[in-house]
């Protein structure tokens, strides 16, 4: 294992006062639990959009903090979901009295403890709602979850709520949208190589050279099969039929297309990818409107790349227009 650390123990917490350093303007980050909060929270009246999940996926959650977007993102150790109070510390640190919304990934881990901290702020008094974001079209179960995990559709609905919560939603819009856009999203991604988290010093698992596994998930869980390496061109085939045939996405749908590297995979590959993609849904008659390209939701250093088709309307578009200012997206 060759990585830039100290003490694999340490990983989290040091990265975490690397980022509060480059970043005094837009967050701050408490240590004891661990959590991101926006620079300016709690903002009296604004609901609090709150997210979060096991490390070793920056820029998501840490990175999406910030005017826009989050106000709070909660930490776990890599790959490992963040505890109870952590995610209640996130809440009482944003808590500006409109209440809060958690953004949830579809892990078992993240499901039972964010579900536990809202149970205990909302014995505080505060209406805390949670939304479970579950993309993947790539499988119905996995190791990791009940039914379908939460992956790149996540940045959708942190961004969409996010912009609707700054311009003064109350919780109930906030929670509808939030919903809408879970119904309209789905992903699906590859993997040329596995992660390899620090404290295991050991890749996830085994891929021989001539290999790639389709269907992954972003914690370094194998996917729904293993295939001979091919050219780009079938790749991506091979991830955007599944995703358009699952809603489905049909001719004449206008549609953000989010192509994202796992981490590992160069802006040179992945440009070309999503040129492929946006020709493949031409060809179907979807019209592609708005578009984000770059590592987003990655898996440590796994070199890959997933997919995500949201299906867009007016308001949608609108709210993911709208200014935002966080250390990973900007506009």
């Amino acid at each position: 294992m060759k990585k830039i650390i100290n003490d694999p123990a340490n990983v989290v917490a040091e990265s975490l006062r690397g980022m509060a350093a480059a970043h005094p303007e837009l967050l701050r980050v408490r240590t004891d639990p661990a959590v991101i909060v926006r620079a300016d929270a709690p903002v009296t009246g604004k609901v609090a959009v709150v997210s979060g999940g096991g490390s070793g996926h920056e820029p998501l959650h840490g990175g999406f903090v910030g005017a826009g977007m989050l106000a709070a993102a909660v930490p776990g150790a890599v790959f490992t979901s963040p505890t109870p109070d952590a995610v209640q510390a996130a809440i009482d640190e944003t808590n500006g009295g409109a209440g809060a919304l958690l953004v949830v990934k579809n892990y078992t881990g993240d499901v039972l403890n964010f579900e536990t901290a809202a149970e205990l702020a909302g014995i505080d008094g505060v209406d805390v709602r949670s939304v479970i974001v579950d993309d993947d079209v790539a499988v119905k179960d996995s190791t990791h979850t009940a039914g379908r995990r939460g992956v790149g559709g996540t940045v959708m609905v942190e961004k969409i709520v996010g912009a609707a919560a700054d311009s003064g939603a109350d919780l109930d819009r906030c929670e509808e949208l939030a919903k809408r856009v879970v119904s309209q999203v789905r992903s699906m991604g590859m993997a040329l190589t596995a992660p390899t988290v620090p404290h295991a010093g050991q890749p996830s698992f085994d891929l021989d050279a001539d290999e790639m596994e389709i269907g992954i998930g972003i914690h370094g869980e194998p996917g729904r099969a293993r295939v001979p390496l091919t050219s780009a061109e079938d790749i991506v085939q091979l991830l955007l039929d599944p995703i358009v045939e699952d809603l489905p996405f049909t001719s004449g749908d206008d549609v953000l297309l989010f192509t994202n590297s796992m981490g590992g995979t160069p802006l040179l590959e992945l440009y070309l990818a999503h040129g492929i993609a946006e020709r493949l849904l031409a060809e179907r008659g979807i019209r592609v409107q708005r578009r984000l390209v770059g590592p987003y939701v990655t898996s440590l250093e796994m070199q890959g790349v997933s997919l995500t088709l949201l299906k867009l309307d007016d308001e949608l578009t609108e709210l993911w227009d709208a200014p935002v200012h966080t250390a990973a997206l900007h506009w």
